[in-house]
């Protein structure tokens, strides 16, 4: 383990004490905090690797707390766990619209935890290649972690920017909800191929506010594909 940073935010000391006690037997540096004031304290004073953030905090929703943390440059790349005990469908769907990477229902395993903070870890990790992708308007480069409209910056999300990044070095092929899973999440069986869809909402909306979403077109009932040419 590479020392990774992570912060709990759970209300619930008993929880919280498991939780980072079973984080940092797996090698994991781990910082803990109750509610969302003092989950701000944290960060402020060390960045995290990663967020664990129950969803029903005293002061503020986890939920609340997410949307902030995306809405703010300084915090918006941090990935973000959410922990509930809010199993449906809905509450799901809620969770990763709001800015979670993922979404683990209570009660769960320390191993099922440990491994989808494995699998988030591994896919919001910056790529360091140097290569530099361009189609059109926009322009993504590795090195720097960063994706242009023209002279301005896209701002996106460590998930919506690898999906990006593997649309934008694949162009003009369609990718199933399946295939993308397989490739962009790297196989992660954890993850839902509902998620993909919300992910989808989220990389449209920030290429929108440049004028270049056409670029990632629905190809109805099989799936995605990013092209600069009319769907």
């Amino acid at each position: 383990m590479s020392n990774r940073h992570i912060l709990v935010v759970e209300d619930e000391r008993p929880i919280r004490e498991m939780i980072a006690f079973g984080l940092r037997r797996a090698g994991y540096e781990v910082a803990e905090a109750e509610d969302c004031r003092e989950a701000r304290t944290a960060i402020a004073d060390q960045r995290p690797d990663l967020l664990l953030v129950d969803w029903m905090l005293p002061d503020m929703s986890g939920l609340e707390l997410t949307r902030q943390l995306k809405k703010d440059r300084e915090t918006r790349d941090l990935p973000v766990i959410m922990l509930t005990a809010r199993a449906e469908e809905h509450d799901k769907v809620a969770g990763l619209e709001g800015g979670a990477d993922d979404y683990l229902t209570k009660p769960f395993s320390p191993r099922e935890l440990l491994a989808r903070i494995q699998a988030v870890l591994r896919r919001t990790a910056p790529a360091g290649d140097g290569e530099t992708v361009r189609h059109e308007l926009l322009s993504l480069d590795a090195a720097s972690h960063r994706v242009m409209a023209g002279d301005n910056t896209v701002a996106l999300g460590p998930t919506e920017y690898r999906l990006l990044s593997f649309f934008m070095t694949h162009p003009d092929r369609v990718y199933s909800r399946s295939q993308l899973l397989d490739r962009v999440w790297g196989g992660n069986v954890y993850v839902e191929e509902r998620t993909i869809d919300v992910h989808i909402r989220r990389l449209r909306k920030a290429l929108a506010d440049h004028g270049v979403d056409h670029y990632v077109q629905t190809v109805r009932g099989a799936g995605y594909r990013f092209s600069t040419r009319p769907a």
